[in-house]
């Protein structure tokens, strides 16, 4: 029952949209279709659904060609970014509209519309309008349906986007429910996102995808620990880890003449030469006998400072998990944290990281 793609490309005026992406999925299995903007989230999903065509490469789903399978009779269902439902019917109404073009018995409708109500927490709602609900209570309205058709295929295209930063939280932990009940075992779910936090926090498997190609496929916890190369370990972190080009010599990692650092026991074995190291940036850390940065900008967000600071040519950002209030070209002292240190080769792919024995 497994969905597998084989090859898929898709060029629209001399851009690849798809790639040559060739990947299986499993049902009873989460997926996390993680990229950023335009990285070709969207057009995987339509294509899996049969809303876009392929120039090239093959689909199938329980041994079938879907290719061939027209869109309306594929057992796919798809939750968009905004919320798509019919606004002059109730909610109730809405959730039944797929059931009853399927003319199923009304008995069966009302259970079917009560469950996927249940799960998704609009108890009470049954008889309201859609547009007198909140843009919240409205994508659970579009998910329920989606449940309610019981489609062995879920697409969740960036479903909680256009919702308030709490919202986001309230209902992705929902989600995380809702995912781990007795659907999944029935159904394979794809859910794109351009939130690293999000794909890490839904705990299934990641797909790293940019500008049409499959970068890494993996489980959350193999691909936040061992990104595949710089691309990936950009894409996976927010704000993107902290990339920057030294050379090791005489046992040391050197950033530039001012910062140079003793080498991990993680990277022992490295050889001498030129190379590029990663550090996120909540392992960096302020700290008076650390080396000295000058602020270029101080971000608030929520409850945490990202200060972007430079010495010379080397820029980095840190991440404290507190408000705190700078100036810009103020100094600060920061210690970086050499047991997080990855590093990468001249081509940006991964060869020693702190989580994997070398």
């Amino acid at each position: 029952m497994n969905l597998i793609t084989k090859n898929l490309s898709f060029k629209h005026e001399n851009e690849y949209y798809l790639n040559d992406i060739s990947l299986e999925f499993k049902v009873g299995n989460l997926y996390t279709l993680l990229g950023r903007t335009l990285s070709g989230k969207t057009s995987f999903l339509k294509t899996i659904a049969g809303l876009q065509p392929l120039d090239s490469g093959q689909i199938t789903f329980e041994g079938k060609d879907f290719n061939s399978i027209p869109v309306w009779k594929r057992n796919v269902a798809m939750v968009y970014q905004q919320f798509i439902n019919y606004p002059h019917l109730t909610v109730f109404d809405n959730i039944a509209f797929p059931l009853k073009q399927r003319k199923m018995k009304s008995s069966d409708i009302e259970n079917e519309v009560s469950s996927a109500i249940n799960k998704v927490g609009l108890q009470g709602f049954e008889k309201r309008k859609v547009q007198e609900l909140s843009g919240g209570q409205q994508q659970r309205v579009a998910l329920a349906r989606s449940l309610a058709k019981k489609a062995k295929i879920l697409l969740l295209d960036e479903p909680l986007v256009n919702l308030d930063y709490k919202l986001r939280e309230d209902l992705r932990d929902e989600f995380k429910n809702i995912f781990s009940d007795d659907l999944s075992s029935q159904s394979i779910l794809i859910y794109a996102s351009t939130d690293p936090m999000e794909a890490m926090q839904l705990n299934g498997n990641i797909i790293v995808i940019d500008e049409g190609k499959i970068l890494q496929h993996d489980t959350a916890k193999e691909v936040f620990e061992n990104p595949s190369n710089i691309k990936v370990a950009e894409i996976t972190n927010e704000p993107a880890m902290n990339i920057v080009s030294g050379s090791v010599e005489s046992k040391k990692i050197i950033l530039n003449k001012n910062v140079q650092i003793a080498l991990p026991n993680h990277l022992k074995t490295i050889g001498p030469g030129k190379y590029y190291f990663g550090l996120r940036a909540n392992d960096l850390v302020l700290d008076d006998s650390g080396f000295q940065f000058a602020v270029d900008l101080a971000e608030i967000s929520g409850s945490e400072t990202f200060l972007h600071l430079h010495q010379d040519n080397l820029k980095m950002i840190l991440m404290m998990e507190e408000v705190k209030n700078f100036n810009n070209n103020d100094k600060v002292k920061i210690n970086i944290d050499i047991n997080k240190l990855y590093a990468f080769d001249k081509r940006g792919d991964l060869i020693f990281s702190p989580f994997r024995k070398n």
